[in-house]
């Protein structure tokens, strides 16, 4: 199981993509702006974290960067604006995804990417690595 910061200006977006993560095993801890996922990044860690790009109080950047400064979790950007994040400027989110999301695909390639973060004796989502 995983901590995962899931950020996301849409509630309904947000409530699905928890649903998803927390159904696959991991703890998610979800938040509608980025202050908030900021605030939380300096509070909290994790293990991963899915952000949107446009966020209603800022860009997914600011998240992306605060992610990156905080640890070497992975990062996932999960946006209907994938090509304008992946031009933007370092630090780079470690995989786009467009909206909307595959639920399947994301669980996937979280847990691919945890398996390469995470020690070896650590569980990813209940299952040994």
């Amino acid at each position: 199981m995983a901590r995962i910061l899931c950020v996301d200006d849409d509630p309904e977006i947000i409530a699905l993509k928890q649903k998803i993560l927390e159904t696959a095993g991991h703890t998610v801890t979800a938040c509608v702006s980025a202050e908030q996922a900021m605030h939380a990044l300096d509070t909290q860690t994790f293990d991963a974290v899915v952000t949107d790009w446009r966020l209603g109080d800022g860009v997914g950047r600011s998240v992306v960067q605060s992610a990156k400064a905080h640890s070497s979790a992975p990062v996932i950007v999960v946006s209907g604006y994938v090509s304008e994040a992946f031009q933007a400027a370092e630090p780079l989110a470690d995989l786009y995804l467009e909206k909307p999301v595959n639920p399947v695909e994301l669980i996937k390639v979280m847990d691919t990417l945890l398996r390469k973060n995470l020690p070896s004796s650590e569980p990813v989502a209940g299952r040994a690595s």
